[in-house]
């Protein structure tokens, strides 16, 4: 059984890490400071330091436990699909609903630029990212795709590319019919391409 001060404790955590997941978007990563994390989640500072050994250790937790909802999700629409075909159209039209200005967009680009310059958050990041594509290339190997790690990278950084890049203005509505288009080349093209 919990005791009534751990589970005090579990849910003033919990309002710390939702706390940051909405300032970052908001704000800029550089720019949520302990005192308005405090605010926002309404506790003291001195709270914050006691749940979490740094504001950068709890700006961490927070964005990437979203990540990893985020890429379960993603290995739940993935593992529905009959097929690999269906999987990736799957996907890719789940990239539909970020505009590159939503929160959870926001927030994605914050921690990737925030992760050039902390080992830490790059190192947490890396990890989902390889949990997912590992995930994803055991669901194509079973679906019989060649190559499927290789293949599960690359779609795994395509998909990752096109929420970028939606921030930037990309308007493509059909991101997969690209993909089924390039995808159709035949040898002979695809001999003209490597040569």
């Amino acid at each position: 059984m919990v005791s009534p001060a751990a589970e005090r404790g579990r849910v003033v955590r919990e309002r710390l890490l939702k706390a940051a997941v909405e300032l970052i978007p908001e704000r800029g990563w550089t720019a949520v400071s302990t005192r308005t994390l405090a605010e926002r989640a309404g506790v003291t500072p001195s709270v914050v330091h006691y749940h979490f050994p740094s504001l950068s250790s709890l700006l961490n937790e927070a964005a990437t436990g979203q990540m990893s909802k985020m890429l379960a999700g993603l290995n739940e629409l993935m593992e529905s699909a009959p097929s690999p075909a269906e999987a990736i159209e799957t996907m890719l039209t789940s990239v539909q609903e970020y505009t590159g200005a939503d929160t959870a967009s926001l927030l994605f680009i914050e921690a990737y630029l925030a992760s050039t310059r902390d080992d830490d958050l790059r190192e947490r990041i890396a990890r989902s990212a390889a949990e997912f594509r590992r995930r994803f290339g055991e669901w194509l190997e079973q679906h019989e795709v060649p190559a499927p790690f290789e293949t599960a990278a690359v779609l795994a950084a395509s998909v990752d590319g096109l929420l970028l890049h939606r921030g930037l203005g990309l308007t493509a509505n059909d991101p997969s019919a690209v993909l089924r288009r390039l995808l159709s080349t035949s040898p002979e093209e695809e001999r003209q391409c490597e040569q």
